[in-house]
């Protein structure tokens, strides 16, 4: 297993990291195997969040006599100083630990980013935490192309979590600032939310771009962390084969695949479009659908509130059939 540095945390970390959303589907004791079989591999970084639902207690329970084998990150939602400090010691309770390696601010909008950094924002509940000992370090997850950018300038922000894969190079660039910058890269969604079929051709894609620090594709069975370790570990350059299928997994997916750019919005009627396929996507693919179903209701407005007007398909630079496409998710979350 490589060990990289992940960026000015100076944590030592394995190239293959742990996601820990698809651990809603088992128990603790699937998920106890989970980490014996990550620690006798050398997998060291473990990712998860205060919204997976069960994730973060599961993990906890796991971690029992193995913690300190683990960079242990979680996430939270809240935007203010009050429900963040209350966020971080949920998660320390979870955890069964007096100590978190890495909190990171979930996928902020811009306008809740402005929010987490004033007085009384959570960023202030975080620095704090920090001070006490509580967490070690600070990062921030994002889905927006806009965010990524700005999160890039915050003197703060010590990682940044973002979607980088085949079909989702969007973030490239900004991987590249991030490199320049020392921040770490996480990279999510390395097999676009399981729309590529073929895991390791998807693995080795992510790995053979040098400004990735760490990728952490959801697994919840063994044979997954086995697969994705020997991908990780395959170290090779590409080869004229797989960069071929690369290209056709690009065309297959290119017409009906979602980068969430964002330069869809704004929606006529205030739609968040690449919210809507995110959670379509936890929703047919991973198998999460409590879970999707319940995220996809807290949206203020639903897909089937589109009223057609075509505009989003006009700024689309993926020419994606939007409006066909919010018609198959308001029908697949009945609403």
């Amino acid at each position: 297993m490589e060990y990289v540095t992940l960026g000015k945390t100076g944590l030592r970390i394995s190239r293959l990291g742990f996601g820990g959303i698809p651990i809603q589907k088992i128990d603790a004791a699937g998920t106890r195997k989970l980490a014996e079989r990550m620690a006798a591999a050398g997998i060291n970084y473990i990712d998860t969040a205060r919204s997976y639902t069960v994730s973060e207690e599961l993990l906890g329970q796991a971690l029992e006599g193995l913690r300190d084998r683990f960079v242990l990150a979680t996430k939270s939602m809240a935007r203010t100083k009050e429900a963040m400090a209350a966020d971080v010691e949920t998660s320390l309770r979870n955890l069964r630990t007096d100590y978190i390696d890495l909190y990171q601010f979930h996928n902020p909008p811009m306008k809740d980013l402005d929010t987490i950094i004033a007085p009384g924002g959570a960023l202030e509940a975080l620095m704090e935490a920090k001070e006490q000992g509580k967490i070690g370090h600070i990062g921030i997850t994002a889905h927006s192309l806009a965010v990524f950018e700005r999160a890039v300038s915050l003197p703060w922000v010590e990682t940044i979590m973002f979607p980088y894969n085949i079909v989702e190079s969007q973030g490239s660039r900004l991987m590249e600032a991030c490199a320049e910058k020392n921040i770490g890269f996480i990279d999510m969604k390395p097999l676009a939310g399981g729309a590529i079929e073929d895991a390791r051709l998807a693995m080795r894609f992510v790995c053979s771009n040098p400004n990735v620090t760490v990728v952490i594709p959801g697994m919840y069975a063994e044979e997954e962390i086995e697969q994705n370790q020997k991908a990780v570990e395959d170290t090779r350059p590409l080869t004229e084969a797989e960069l071929k299928k690369i290209e056709t997994v690009r065309a297959e997916l290119g017409t009906s695949f979602c980068r969430r750019c964002n330069y869809c919005a704004p929606c006529t009627v205030g739609i968040d479009i690449p919210g809507v396929f995110l959670m379509e996507g936890y929703l047919r693919r991973y198998g999460l659908e409590g879970w999707a179903r319940q995220r996809y209701g807290s949206f203020q407005v639903k897909a089937s509130a589109c009223v057609e007007c075509g505009v989003c398909e006009t700024r689309c630079p993926y020419e994606l059939p939007i409006r066909q496409k919010m018609k198959e998710a308001a029908k697949a979350f009945g609403e």
